[in-house]
C-alpha cells in the first residue's frame, strides 16, 4: 500500500469510527462565482480562551458519547499532536482522542478540482484543504465563524507570521470596549499562548486590500468544528504550524 493510501486510511481499525469520506459539493464551488462580500469584524478575543477552559469539559471518552473521539490512542497523532517545545512559547500536547476524528489532520483524496497548491475552506463542513499533486489533498479541521462574522471568496495569502500580534479591529472594539487596551493606538495583544491568533497567522487579501480575514492557530481545540469565531478560521496549534511550513506567500485560497 503506498504512504498516500495509508494515510487514507489512518483511522481505519479504530473501533467504532469508519474513515470519513465527506466530500465538497460541486455545485457549492459553481455556485460560488465571484467574490462575495465581507462581514468580517475580527477574531475572537481572548476572554474566549478562559470560557473554553471553563465551559468545555471532556465530553468525547465518557459512556454516553462513545460515538466520537478515538477509543485507543495511537502513535501516528501522538507524534502529530504531542508538545511542541523548539517554540518561543512552548506548545502543550493536545488530547486528540477527545476531538471527532473527522478533524484530525489527514491526507484524502482531492474533493475540490482545485490546482494543486490551492487553500479551500469549506465552511459547511469545516474543513480546510491544501489540494496537491495526483489527486491528494491534506485536510485539517477548522472553526469558523459564527453567524453574521462570515466571508467568502477568492483571495492569496498575502503574508504569514509566527507568533502574531493581536490587533482587534476597531467595530471589535465597538463591541467590547474592554479590548481598548489592544488596539492598534496601543500596540496590540503580545504573542503567547494566550493570544487569540496562537502560534501561526496567515493574513487573507483580496485585490490588494486586507480582508481582515485570517487562518490562524488556537489553543481552543474543542473548538475545532465549530461555528464560534468573530470570523477567522481557526486551527489546531501543531495543525496551523504545519501549514505555515507547507504554503509559501501568494498562496491562492477560496473560502466557500
Amino acid at each position: 500500500m503506498s504512504a498516500a493510501n495509508q494515510n487514507d486510511h489512518t483511522l481505519t481499525g479504530v473501533p467504532g469510527h469508519a474513515h470519513d469520506s465527506r466530500g465538497l459539493s460541486r455545485r457549492g464551488f459553481l455556485a460560488l462565482g465571484g467574490a462575495a462580500t465581507a462581514t468580517l469584524a475580527g477574531c475572537a478575543g481572548p476572554q474566549t480562551t478562559q470560557q473554553f477552559m471553563t465551559q468545555t469539559q471532556p465530553i468525547y471518552r465518557v459512556p454516553e458519547n462513545r460515538g466520537t473521539g478515538l477509543v485507543q490512542r495511537s502513535s501516528y497523532y501522538d507524534g502529530m499532536y504531542g508538545p511542541k517545545l523548539d517554540e518561543p512559547y512552548p506548545l502543550p500536547a493536545i488530547p486528540y482522542q477527545e476531538i471527532d476524528p473527522a478533524f484530525l489532520r489527514q491526507e484524502v483524496a482531492d474533493p475540490t478540482g482545485e490546482r494543486p497548491g490551492t487553500l479551500v475552506v469549506d465552511t459547511g463542513q469545516r474543513f480546510l484543504f491544501l489540494v496537491r499533486e495526483n489527486g491528494r489533498a491534506m485536510r485539517y479541521g477548522v472553526g469558523i465563524g459564527r453567524d453574521g462574522f462570515s466571508w467568502s471568496g477568492r483571495a492569496v495569502v498575502q503574508w504569514k507570521q509566527k507568533w502574531p500580534t493581536w490587533t482587534p479591529p476597531a467595530e471589535m472594539i465597538a463591541r467590547q470596549p474592554e479590548l481598548e487596551r489592544y488596539s492598534a493606538e496601543n500596540g496590540g495583544m503580545p504573542a503567547g499562548l494566550d493570544n487569540p491568533l496562537g502560534a501561526r497567522a496567515l493574513y487573507i487579501f483580496q485585490n490588494g486590500e486586507d480582508t481582515l480575514y485570517r487562518l490562524h492557530g488556537s489553543p481552543e481545540y474543542k473548538s475545532i468544528g465549530k461555528a464560534v469565531s468573530s470570523g477567522c478560521v481557526r486551527l489546531i496549534n501543531q495543525d496551523v504550524c504545519d501549514l505555515y511550513d507547507r504554503v509559501p506567500n501568494r498562496t491562492p485560497i477560496l473560502v466557500i
